[in-house]
C-alpha cells in the first residue's frame, strides 16, 4: 500500500520480511538490483543490506524526483536515516520518451498493466536515454557516515526492486516524472493530430554563378539522421531458378539479420555510449548461428515459423552439430543473456580454487540461518534436492537459475549476484516446492 503525499512524491509503508524469498521477480527489477551489485565497492556491505531487508529492517519508503529515502535498522535496533540518489532525465529526454511511447500500440496498455516494455526501454535507448540505472549510477548517502554503499542503503535497493516489481511507475517517478502527469501527456500526444508538413522550398542556383564559381567547393552536408528502422533487403522471390549451391530463404535472412545488425551498430556510434556489445564477427561459428536462430520471427522450436524460416533453422542447426530441439534450447538461453548464458548452458566445468571459496562464500550468505535449501553439487551445477531447481555457476561469478522441463534443465531467467535471488526466479511452482524444502 502507497500514499501520496504530493503529486511528485509517494510513500510506501515498510514491507513485511522477505524470507527465503527473491527480491525481482520483473526484469526491469533485476536489472535495478544489477546495478547495485555491480556497482558496489564492498562485496559484504551489499549482502549485509540484502540481509537487513530480508529482516524487515527497512521502514517505509518515501520516492521522488531523484531520491529515494528510509529509515533503516541495525540488528541492534539502531535506525539510520538511508538516501538513495539517481539522476533525473531532462525535460528534452522527457519529450522523447513520450514520444517513443505512443509510437507502437500496445507500450501505454503496458505501463497502465504495470508492466515495463522491453520495447520501450531498448527505443529509449537507443534514442540515448537511459531509463534504467547502470552500474555505479545509484548514489549513496546515510546517516552511518559510509561513502560509498553502506548496509543500510543497500537494504533500501533490495526493498525498492521489490517496489519496482509492483509498479514500474516507482522508477518513472525517480527519474523526475509522477504517474498522473506523465499519462496525461501521454493522452495529449496520443490525441493530437500532428501538422500538415510544409512545402518544402524550391532552392537553386543562377547557371552563370554556378559556372563561374566552379572552382569552389561547398561545404560537406551534415551527417544524416539515424533511421528509425534498419533496411529492407530486396525480394529474391523471382522466376528465374537459383544456383544449385544457393538457397533464397537463407540468403534473405543473412540480408535482413545484417541490416538490423549494421543499424544497432549505428545506433551505438550515434549514441556514443561507452559499453559496446561483443560484435557478431568476434563469435564462434556456433554462437553466431544461436544468434542468427534468436533473431528470427517465430520460435526456434517450428512453432509458427514459415516454411522458409524452418529451412533456415534445420541448416544452422546442422551446420553446427546440434539437434533443433538443442538449437531451440540455445536461442532460449541466448535470449537471457547472449554468450554467457550460452556458455553456461553448453559448458560444465571444475570450479576449484578461488573461484570455489568465493562460490560457498556467497552460499553461506545468500540464506539465513536454517533456510538454505539441500544442494547437491556437480562441477559448477548446484542441484536443489527435491524440486526442479538447479543453480549454475558462470565464469564471471554470476549465478544462472535453471529448472526441469521434460526431463531436461533448461534456463528459467537472468542471471543473478545473489544465489538466493536467482533461485528465486526458476518459477512459480519450482518457488513452492523450495519454499516446502526450506521448512
Amino acid at each position: 500500500m502507497n500514499t501520496y503525499d504530493s503529486e511528485r512524491e509517494r510513500t510506501f509503508e515498510a514491507l513485511p520480511p522477505a524470507h527465503g524469498r527473491g527480491f525481482a521477480q520483473s526484469w526491469w527489477g533485476r536489472a535495478w538490483l544489477t546495478a547495485l551489485e555491480g556497482g558496489a565497492l564492498d562485496g559484504e556491505q551489499v549482502r549485509t543490506g540484502r540481509r537487513l531487508a530480508r529482516a524487515g529492517a527497512v521502514g517505509a519508503v518515501s520516492v521522488r524526483p531523484g531520491r529515494i529515502t528510509a529509515v533503516v535498522q541495525d540488528r541492534d535496533g539502531t535506525g539510520y536515516r538511508a538516501d538513495v540518489l539517481l539522476d533525473v532525465l531532462t525535460d528534452a529526454q522527457w519529450d522523447r520518451f513520450l514520444d517513443l511511447t505512443v509510437e507502437r500500440a500496445g507500450h501505454v496498455a503496458a505501463l497502465l498493466d504495470r508492466e515495463m516494455p522491453p520495447h520501450l526501454v531498448e527505443d529509449v535507448e537507443t534514442a540515448g536515454i537511459e531509463l534504467l540505472p547502470g552500474l555505479g549510477d545509484l548514489e549513496a548517502e546515510c546517516g552511518c557516515d559510509a561513502w560509498d554503499h553502506c548496509g543500510h542503503t543497500a537494504a533500501l535497493c533490495y526493498q525498492v526492486a521489490r517496489l519496482l516489481d509492483q509498479d514500474p511507475f516507482v522508477l518513472l517517478l525517480l527519474r523526475g516524472r509522477a504517474e498522473q502527469s506523465l499519462l496525461a501527456d501521454l493522452q495529449a500526444r496520443s490525441t493530437a493530430v500532428p501538422p500538415e508538413p510544409e512545402p518544402a522550398p524550391q532552392e537553386g542556383v543562377d547557371a552563370v554563378e554556378a559556372y563561374l564559381a566552379g572552382h569552389v567547393l561547398p561545404p560537406l552536408p551534415a551527417v544524416p539522421e539515424l533511421p528509425e528502422q534498419p533496411g529492407v533487403p530486396p525480394a529474391l522471390d523471382t522466376e528465374a531458378p537459383p544456383p544449385g549451391d544457393v538457397e533464397p530463404a537463407a540468403l534473405e535472412t543473412l540480408a535482413a539479420r545484417t541490416a538490423a545488425q549494421a543499424h544497432a551498430l549505428l545506433a551505438e556510434a550515434v549514441r556514443g555510449g561507452a559499453e559496446r556489445r561483443v560484435p557478431a564477427w568476434a563469435l564462434t561459428i556456433g554462437e553466431d548461428a544461436v544468434r542468427l536462430a534468436a533473431g528470427l520471427a517465430g520460435e526456434a522450436d517450428g512453432e509458427g515459423d514459415t516454411d522458409s524460416t524452418r529451412s533456415v533453422l534445420d541448416r544452422l542447426a546442422a551446420g553446427t552439430g546440434r539437434s533443433r530441439e538443442q538449437l531451440a534450447l540455445a536461442v532460449r538461453a541466448w535470449r537471457t543473456g547472449g554468450v554467457a548464458a550460452l556458455a553456461v548452458l553448453e559448458e560444465e566445468w571444475a570450479v576449484e580454487g578461488e573461484a570455489l571459496a568465493r562460490a560457498r562464500a556467497a552460499l553461506d550468505t545468500a540464506w539465513e540461518e536454517g533456510e538454505r535449501p539441500v544442494l547437491r553439487v556437480r562441477g559448477n551445477r548446484w542441484t536443489v534436492a527435491g524440486p526442479t531447481g538447479q543453480l549454475r555457476l558462470g565464469r564471471d561469478g554470476r549465478w544462472w537459475p535453471y529448472r526441469k522441463e521434460r526431463g531436461r534443465w533448461v534456463p528459467a531467467g537472468d542471471a543473478a549476484q545473489d544465489p538466493a535471488t536467482a533461485l528465486a526466479t526458476v518459477g512459480s511452482e519450482e518457488a513452492e516446492g523450495v519454499a516446502e524444502a526450506l521448512s
